[in-house]
């Protein structure tokens, strides 16, 4: 009898995908409950995921449309696109209907077909958020980095934008400005992003305003570069950072009538691929966009939380003589450690991903080096994300204080006391 064999299909990757690798956020959690199952204590500051729980309200409009089983409108359910545009006229003053929102399964995904769609160069800032650049290799599209600096809060600004334009003035480009910032929780003042506005005008730029961290100013005084460039600007949103539903996967765009020819070829691309997003989620998002008290005290709370811990990690860090700008809004603080170069030089570390390595070995603090955001090997940055604590038992605590006053150290050390002390590792670790 003749032995069957099997043999492995040789398979022959696109070229704009071979080399690439799993998600570095994806990456940096998979790692860190891996780490966890073999005994090891592990503080999560890699993945930048919400600590709160979804509010109970939003949680008890998905059991209660559990049953939805239909397939809905590509663009989205018709109630869940008119209350995200009434959310963005009642928080943004923007003159936005239920025909300019499109509703993706996360904003990732909507990204993606952006990305495909159109045509243009890809414009981001140096560093940006890991998916980005990647997209934009899978797709084909030309990558220009616009090259920031810890000095400068880690932004762009509108003479750089300006300087790009001018060298070949009608090339069509798409700028990805993303603020409160992953990963730096820097935020743009109005003046800046009138200058940027400008600029983009003038050449036909056309602007992604990534503002899923928006509600998570940590002052509340998110203003969105819409109002200033209404007529090219294309706002994202969703639920996953401001509303804790990551996994849930429901991002949102929002269209100028200018831009709904965009919006249109991303439908049809839409169609041909996911279809629709999930009816359930769509059904309770309507309750998270419609807001009321309920909501807007839960985001009083998470803001009051993640301001008074983002600036003592910063306090802490600037005391120990480590470059980083206050962060403003999210999760998120992208310090430079470059003051403490020869000592890291000594113990045979040379980048930012060996930086990271040694310190989640050493210490178990595993965060995420610059280099996954674009920064030079050789420059020894890292996001940290402050989000290792249980959110739902803080909040609850944070109840407990009136919201005029602040919440002190103790508060912090009892209910965000992993983030601490994960940082004050790190410290020691620097410092040895």
């Amino acid at each position: 009898m003749c032995a069957v064999r099997y043999n492995t299909p040789r398979v022959n990757l696109n070229l704009n995908v071979r080399g690439l690798q799993q998600s570095a956020t994806l990456r940096i959690n998979e790692l860190s409950h891996q780490l966890i199952r073999e005994g090891r204590t592990v503080y999560k500051l890699g993945l930048g995921q919400s600590p709160f729980p979804v509010p109970p309200a939003v949680v008890d409009e998905l059991k209660a449309n559990a049953h939805q089983k239909d397939y809905l409108p590509v663009l989205g359910l018709r109630e869940l696109r008119g209350e995200v545009a009434e959310y963005f006229q009642r928080t943004q003053g923007l003159p936005f209907s239920a025909e300019d929102v499109m509703v993706g399964p996360g904003s990732k995904e909507l990204m993606f077909i952006l990305q495909l769609v159109y045509y243009g160069d890809l414009i981001i800032p140096n560093p940006s958020w890991v998916s980005y650049a990647p997209q934009a290799s899978i797709i084909g599209r030309k990558i220009h980095w616009m090259h920031t600096h810890v000095t400068s809060n880690w932004h762009i600004s509108a003479t750089q934008l300006e300087r790009l334009c001018q060298s070949d003035p009608d090339r069509p480009r798409l700028l990805i400005l993303n603020y409160p910032s992953n990963p730096a929780g820097t935020t743009y003042t109005m003046e800046e992003l009138k200058a940027l506005a400008r600029v983009a005008r003038q050449y036909g730029v056309v602007l992604l305003s990534d503002e899923i961290y928006g509600e998570l100013h940590h002052n509340a005084q998110h203003v969105s570069i819409a109002r200033f460039y209404p007529e090219g600007t294309i706002v994202s949103s969703g639920l996953s950072k401001w509303c804790g539903a990551g996994g849930w996967r429901l991002g949102v765009f929002l269209f100028p009538k200018t831009l709904h020819w965009i919006r249109d070829a991303m439908a049809v691309v839409a169609s041909e691929t996911y279809t629709s997003t999930s009816a359930p989620i769509q059904y309770a998002a309507v309750r998270a966009f419609e807001g009321g008290l309920e909501i807007e005290h839960y985001l009083q709370q998470s803001r009051r939380i993640l301001r008074n811990l983002g600036r003592l990690i910063w306090q802490k860090l600037k005391d120990a003589g480590v470059t980083v700008p206050e962060p403003r809004g999210g999760f998120y603080l992208f310090p430079d450690f470059s003051p403490y170069q020869d000592r890291l030089f000594k113990r045979g570390i040379t980048t930012s991903e060996e930086f990271a390595e040694r310190l989640l070995r050493d210490t178990g603090v595993a965060l995420l080096p610059g280099s996954h955001f674009g920064r030079p090997e050789n420059e020894f940055t890292a996001r940290i994300a402050y989000v290792d604590f249980d959110g739902a038992r803080a909040l609850a605590a944070a109840e407990t204080i009136p919201l005029s006053k602040p919440l002190g150290k103790e508060f912090l050390y009892k209910y965000c006391e992993r983030t601490l002390v994960a940082i004050d590792k790190l410290i020691a670790w620097l410092e040895e």
